[in-house]
């Protein structure tokens, strides 16, 4: 869970270690940059576990190496059973890290080299690698982590797990499942993206003092919170439904209705003036009766769509589209439209398929990992790895707001910042998800925000709707999300002041 009172704006490896070097050469000095590390990791560490009276330590080499060293030391002190094991010769190590060393020799703490006959009492303590990992884990370390995954003592890891990606949040063919993670000065965008969450545990944040330093520094994302995404305006007393934005959602085909009905539900209770939905003729009756304030038209050809092309404020293409002649017809109608669209589902694949061209109007699309690897032309293995750059090389082909969905879901356009959504829950994962997030992105952008604007509200808006919901555990339907983000956008954006 992100804390409120944490920074908004989310680092780079690189970026953060720049930041170090600033405090340094502002007048800290760097060991007592890694005494305050240290002892920030033993207030967690204790917090979390309590008096376990025990802690085994697993140390690589360079800083990261240095806090688990004087981790040791203050466990030492406080009369707990310490075990130290070295993967890179102590006397080999450098700088503060050396210090840290002479420190917890002077102390008692005992030391040897790692072995797989290493035994694991206590708090274990991953200082192996740290955030300047570029490449794939080798030997000895990946023998180490894969020894730490093994037991089932509890794991503190230090700045972050060993073996995940500071920058992507990917894992480097190996990385330690951490319980808590105690991360230093900057928090950085791989504890929140890819494969992060599953590897970080409880996230702890120690800041190290840095001050305005951190807080002026470049970043590479920004978290999207109640204060970062943006509002919509409190509505006047005379204001109407014409000036509110026409939605239009385009798809359904046989056996997919439910599709644009939720899309459909989600822009009406999220604010938009109108709604309509253009569909196969079957879905036309049961739309109706459960959604009798929207427009529902058969669609037989891409020239029954045109009057309602004309009227529309923003179009959703997509959901429950499919690929056969009649949603490849209409797609091609809107594509070639000058009305602003929200593209989803298959409406990507056609895209990807080269089936459907770009439109040349605003437009947004919304790819989960697969359907980016499809745009792509590369494995959704390949997109997770990277998932900073895939959505780069999505904005760069594309001129749309993109948003690249999937734990930490990560949004831009080109030349913008981009921003992170670190909400949500894993009872988020089912159907429909998606048709709600493309109405409601729709609704807010019909009703005066940017894309891109609309984009981050909604993606908070669901993501926070499905965590608090997803704490009922299993069985979260799609079309729960939507009056839990009518009621979050009240309380966001009040209709009225």
């Amino acid at each position: 869970m992100f804390d409120a009172d944490w920074p908004h704006r989310l680092h780079s490896a690189e970026q953060v270690r720049a930041l170090d070097a600033q405090i340094i050469a502002a007048g800290t000095p760097g060991f007592a940059l890694m005494q305050r590390a240290a002892a920030a990791c033993w207030r967690a560490l204790r917090k979390q576990f309590g008096e376990v009276g025990a802690l085994t330590v697993l140390a690589g080499s360079g800083n990261n190496a240095g806090d688990g060293y004087l981790i040791a030391l203050l466990a030492q002190q406080a009369g707990w059973q310490v075990q130290l094991y070295w993967l890179s010769e102590p006397a080999g190590l450098r700088g503060d890290a050396q210090l840290a060393v002479q420190a917890a020799q002077a102390a008692g703490v005992a030391m040897q080299a790692f072995d797989q006959q290493a035994e694991a009492n206590g708090v274990l303590v991953d200082a192996l690698l740290g955030t300047g990992l570029s490449g794939e884990v080798r030997a000895p370390y990946r023998a180490a982590i894969e020894w730490l995954n093994q037991q089932t003592n509890p794991c503190l890891a230090v700045d972050i797990p060993s073996g995940l990606c500071a920058d992507s949040g990917a894992v480097l063919g190996a990385a330690v499942q951490a319980d808590i993670t105690v991360t230093f000065i900057g928090l950085k965008l791989g504890l929140f993206t890819g494969a992060g969450p599953e590897y970080v545990g409880t996230l702890v944040f120690a800041d190290l003092q840095a001050g305005e330093t951190a807080q002026t520094a470049p970043s590479v994302a920004q978290v999207l919170t109640s204060d970062t995404v943006p509002r919509l305006p409190p509505r006047s007393a005379a204001c109407h439904k014409g000036q509110l934005g026409h939605v239009l959602i385009v798809g359904g085909d046989l056996g997919m209705g439910g599709a644009v009905l939720l899309a459909a539900e989600a822009a009406l209770r999220l604010g938009a003036g109108m709604v309509s939905v253009a569909t196969r003729a079957e879905h036309v009756a049961p739309l109706l009766a459960r959604l009798p304030e929207v427009m529902v038209k058969a669609m037989r050809s891409a020239a029954d769509l045109q009057p309602l092309l004309a009227r529309a404020s923003v179009v959703v293409l997509g959901p429950g589209l499919g690929q056969s002649a009649w949603g490849i017809s209409l797609a091609s109608a809107v594509a070639a439209s000058d009305v602003a669209q929200v593209w989803d589902a298959d409406a990507l694949n056609l895209l990807a398929a080269g089936t459907l061209r770009a439109p040349q109007a605003p437009w947004l699309i919304t790819p989960h990992p697969g359907e980016a690897a499809r745009l792509l032309a590369i494995s959704s293995a390949a997109v997770q790895a990277g998932r900073p750059q895939a959505l780069a090389r999505l904005c760069g082909r594309y001129p749309a707001t993109v948003l690249l969905k999937g734990v930490g879901s990560l949004l831009a356009e080109q030349g913008s910042a981009v921003s992170c959504c670190v909400h949500g829950h894993p009872a988020m994962a089912g159907p429909g998800l998606g048709d709600v997030l493309s109405g409601a992105v729709a609704a807010l952008w019909a009703q005066g925000l940017s894309a891109l604007e609309a984009l981050q509200l909604a993606v908070w808006l669901h993501a926070r709707a499905g965590e608090q919901l997803g704490a009922q555990g299993r069985g979260l339907a799609a079309s729960d999300l939507i009056a839990v983000m009518r009621r979050l956008l009240e309380e966001h954006a009040p209709c009225r002041t």
